[in-house]
C-alpha cells in the first residue's frame, strides 16, 4: 500500500530493538494497442554500474535484504519498512543497512499453494496509534479463505498485540488459491480489501459471497452506510465492485480514483479503473479462455459489464500495483507501476483520465512480487520465492 508519509522519526519507531514472478509480449489498451515502440521509448539502460542488483534497467538498483518467499511490504513513518513472508513470518526492515528483526504474534496462517500470510499495511494514522493490518489465508469450517486482522504493533516488545479478525471471506471453501487479500486505504481513511473468487467461478457474480469482490469498510472493520449496496445487508453490503477473478494489486491515484491489476485466466490479464457499483464481468467474460481451451467471450460481447482499460495476452501475471507520486523519477509521476510474475517484469503504465496504456517493460530477471514507492521516493521491488530480494531502484548518475 502506497500514501504519503512524513518522513520523520517516530517515538515509536526510534524505540525499536534491533536483532539482528508464459512472457507478456503485448497490451492492449481500452483506447489504442501499446506497439514495440512505444513498450522502447525510455531511454535505453545505461551500462550497468558495479555491484547492481539488476542488469539491463535504465536505474540503479542495490539488493538491500533478503527474504523466504516474501509477498509484501509497507513503510513506515520512520523510512523502516515491514515485511510478510508467506510461511506467516513478519519482519521489520531497518534502512539503509536492511537490518531485519522478526515480529511475534502474527495470527496462525493456512500456508500452501497461493495462501499464507498476505498483505501488511500501516494504519494512516500509524504514528499515532501504531495499528497495523495484515491479510493471510485462514482455515475454518469449509476449507480455507482469506482475512485480514487488524492489530498494535509494540515495538518494544517487538510483538503485535490486540490481535483481532475485522474481516473474512464468506464462505470458506476447498483448495489455495486466488485469495488476492491485497489492502490499502484511501485518503478518507477507509480500508479497501482485494477478495479474490478463489478459483470458484460463480461467487464472483453473487451477492450472498464476498468473494470476486472489492470491499470497501471503515478502518474497525465495519461497513460504511454509503456502500453502494448497504441497503441488502450481509456480505453484500461490503461490496464496492463485484465480477473479479484474482485481484493482486490496488491501489489510489493522485485523483483518489481506484484501480486494481488482476490476473486473467489463460490471458486476459486486467487493469480496472475500478468504479462504485461496477460489475466487472468474471466469470461470464473475460478477454482469456480457459486453462482446458475453452473459450471465453470477451468484454465487447457484452457492454453490461466494465471493460478493463488495459489487458495483457500474453500474461504478465500481475501480483502488485502502486502510482508514483515522487520527485526522484519525475517523469514518471503520476505513472501506475505493476510487478510481473510469470514476466518476470515490472510494467509502467501511463493513465489518461479513464484510459490507460503500457508504456515500457522492464525485464528485472526475476519474479516481481511487489512493487512499492520510498519514503525519498525511490522504486522498491520484493522479488517472489525463496531468497527473494527487497531491491530498491534509483536513478543512474550522470
Amino acid at each position: 500500500m502506497t500514501y504519503p508519509r512524513p518522513l520523520v522519526l517516530t517515538t515509536l519507531a526510534a524505540s525499536l530493538l534491533w536483532l539482528s514472478g508464459c512472457n507478456g509480449n503485448a497490451a492492449n489498451g481500452a483506447s489504442a494497442a501499446t506497439d514495440s515502440a512505444q513498450a522502447q521509448e525510455a531511454t535505453d539502460p545505461a551500462t550497468p554500474a558495479a555491484g547492481d542488483a539488476i542488469e539491463g534497467v535504465p536505474f540503479a538498483s542495490t539488493a538491500v535484504a533478503t527474504f523466504n518467499e516474501p509477498w509484501a511490504m509497507d513503510f513506515l513513518p520512520d523510512g523502516s519498512l515491514l515485511v510478510t513472508e508467506k510461511s506467516g513470518v513478519l519482519k521489520h526492515v531497518r534502512l539503509p543497512g536492511g537490518e531485519t528483526r522478526e515480529i511475534t504474534g502474527v495470527p496462525a496462517v493456512g500456508y500452501g499453494g497461493q495462501g499464507g500470510l498476505g498483505d501488511i499495511a500501516a494504519h494512516p494514522q500509524f504514528a499515532e496509534n501504531g495499528i497495523v493490518y495484515l491479510s493471510f489465508a485462514e482455515d475454518g469450517d469449509g476449507g480455507r479463505g482469506a482475512a485480514v486482522a487488524r492489530a498494535r504493533l509494540d515495538a518494544d516488545a517487538g510483538a503485535l498485540q490486540d490481535v483481532s479478525v475485522i474481516w473474512r471471506q464468506v464462505p470458506k471453501v476447498s483448495g489455495n488459491g486466488h485469495y488476492g487479500h491485497r489492502i490499502a486505504f484511501d485518503g478518507d481513511g477507509k480500508l479497501w480489501i482485494s477478495s479474490g473468487e478463489r478459483q470458484k467461478f460463480d461467487p464472483a457474480q453473487s451477492m450472498q459471497s464476498n468473494l470476486g469482490k472489492m470491499i470497501r469498510l471503515n478502518d474497525d472493520g465495519s461497513v460504511p452506510e454509503d456502500n453502494p449496496f448497504a441497503d441488502q445487508g450481509e456480505v453484500a453490503a461490503q461490496v464496492w465492485s463485484l465480477g473479479h477473478r484474482n485481484p493482486l494489486g490496488i491501489a489510489f491515484d493522485a485523483q483518489g480514483r481506484l484501480w486494481n491489476s488482476e490476473m486473467g485466466p489463460a490471458g486476459g490479464d486486467e487493469l480496472n479503473l475500478v468504479k462504485r457499483g461496477a460489475n466487472y464481468g468474471y466469470p461470464t467474460v473475460s478477454n482469456g479462455n480457459h486453462y482446458d481451451g475453452r473459450p471465453m467471450p470477451d468484454h465487447d460481447t457484452r457492454p453490461e459489464f466494465e471493460a478493463p482499460a488495459i489487458t495483457w495476452t500474453p500474461v504478465i501475471s500481475p501480483s502488485s500495483l502502486m502510482f508514483y507520486t515522487g520527485t526522484l523519477f519525475p517523469q514518471w509521476t503520476g505513472n501506475a507501476f505493476i510487478g510481473g510474475l510469470s514476466g518476470q517484469t515490472l510494467v509502467r503504465v501511463e493513465i489518461d483520465g479513464e484510459t490507460a496504456r503500457e508504456a515500457e517493460r522492464f525485464a528485472m530477471g526475476a519474479r516481481i512480487r511487489g512493487v512499492e514507492q520510498g519514503p525519498d521516493g525511490a522504486l522498491w521491488v520484493i522479488e517472489d520465492g525463496q531468497d527473494g530480494r527487497l531491491i530498491r531502484l534509483t536513478p543512474r548518475e550522470g
